[in-house]
């Protein structure tokens, strides 16, 4: 999945992302054992999962700004190389039986506050190690790799490696976490634009602004972005409730769930793979219209179907074309953002992005209490085909693919 013509640093990077991906995969499903395993108290192990979820929300704008204002290869080590310390105190407790719901909660929001920064300076420095042309198939490759690491091999071995001994999925997460420190500070040095060395910083409020700023006046990238959130707003909600309605409307034995929801892992590698060929056949823009339009044919066809295996292959489709407008929407705004505010204008968007999808996991939940899952199914293909008519009618792909180095919108 990695290339070499994508280049050296690039697959230091890429390797990078995988191991942290590993251990994201095996930390995650460990850490909801571990919260029944402490607790039976429903509210407990809801909060836990809250805390992981909140710091993006909270945070995320202020590591965009830090993302901006540090190296970021030296962020990204190191912001990997806390994470370890944190993860490995947490084994150490857990091999010790010193965990309480305190140290849980304490974890899960400390690395998901890490992450943020990570995650802003990771996608800030990606358009410093490839060519700009090179950019969906680079997004694209990163996401394939993480998909396989996190649904083919984390995920499936967390229940196991925790049944042999809880502390050792964080135990492991603490290596790759490590490892992908490593990796990163093997990345050549990149120097810091002109622009930004001499730029004149002002406070933490007024530099969150100007990327603010910066996302709104660009027409289309803002409107890719508002195109993100709404559609965040059905796969939430599908996914809030996928389980039920697999097991009662596509009626999947319950042993056989795995394998339904591998078809989208399956889909979202082959989506990740394919993503470069798409945008240098048919364009960036002219491919995030055409994907949605495919998203809502599969998203109905998932609606509609009751059996296991056309409804898997509805959701396999479906998830290749959520990677490949993930991977798409992040190159058209490494492409068209200045480097200077790549951090700031990167986290402003994933901001709008995310602020919908609890929005949609609880109407869902609403929903399907109330009328079952099937008519959340049909309303989140709905969604969909709103979000493809503005779509294209918003979006101009012959203006809106030109690269725009200088930032103005």
């Amino acid at each position: 999945m990695t290339s070499s013509a994508l280049g050296r640093d690039f697959r230091l990077l890429w390797s990078a992302a995988v191991s942290s991906r590993l251990g994201d995969a095996l930390r995650t499903p460990a850490l909801a054992l571990l919260a029944a395993a402490v607790t039976r108290d429903p509210r407990i192990i809801a909060a836990v999962t809250v805390a992981g979820q909140l710091p993006p929300l909270l945070f995320g704008l202020l590591g965009g700004v830090y993302a901006d204002r540090w190296d970021r290869r030296r962020t990204m080590a190191l912001v990997d190389g806390v994470r370890a310390i944190v993860v490995a105190a947490l084994a150490v407790a857990v091999a010790l039986d010193r965990v309480g719901v305190a140290v849980l909660l304490l974890a899960a929001f400390l690395l998901a506050a890490l992450g943020t920064l990570f995650d802003s300076a990771s996608f800030a420095l990606l358009p410093a190690l490839v060519s700009p042309d090179a950019l969906p198939r680079a997004n694209g490759r990163l996401q394939a790799g993480s998909a396989v690491a996190g649904g083919f091999l984390g995920a499936p071995a967390a229940g196991v490696l925790f049944a042999l001994a809880p502390a050792l999925p964080f135990a492991l997460d603490a290596v790759t976490f490590a490892a992908a420190a490593l990796l990163v500070l093997a990345l050549a040095p990149v120097p810091v634009p002109v622009a930004r060395a001499h730029a004149r910083r002002g406070s933490v409020r007024s530099e969150i602004a100007e990327g603010m700023r910066w996302l709104r006046g660009h027409r289309t990238l803002w409107r890719v972005t508002l195109l993100a959130a709404a559609s965040n707003l059905a796969i939430s909600g599908i996914m809030a409730v996928l389980v039920l309605y697999a097991l009662d409307a596509l009626r999947v034995p319950p042993a056989g769930y795995g394998l339904f929801a591998a078809a989208a892992i399956v889909g979202g590698v082959t989506g990740a793979l394919g993503a470069g060929r798409l945008a240098a056949r048919f364009g960036t823009v002219s491919t995030l219209r055409a994907v949605l339009a495919v998203q809502t044919v599969a998203l109905t066809g998932f609606a509609l179907a009751r059996h296991p295996v056309p409804g898997g292959l509805a959701l396999a489709v479906f998830a290749a074309g959520t990677v490949v407008w993930n991977s798409l929407s992040a190159s058209y705004g490494q492409r068209h953002v200045p480097t200077g505010l790549l951090g700031r204008v990167g986290a402003a968007q994933r901001m709008v992005g995310l602020l919908t999808a609890p929005v949609g996991a609880v109407l869902a939940g609403l929903a399907a209490a109330a009328y079952g899952t099937v008519p959340v199914a049909g309303a989140a293909a709905g969604t969909f085909a709103l979000v493809t008519v503005a779509a294209w009618r918003t979006l101009r792909p012959a203006v809106a693919d030109v690269p725009n180095p200088t930032g103005v919108g």
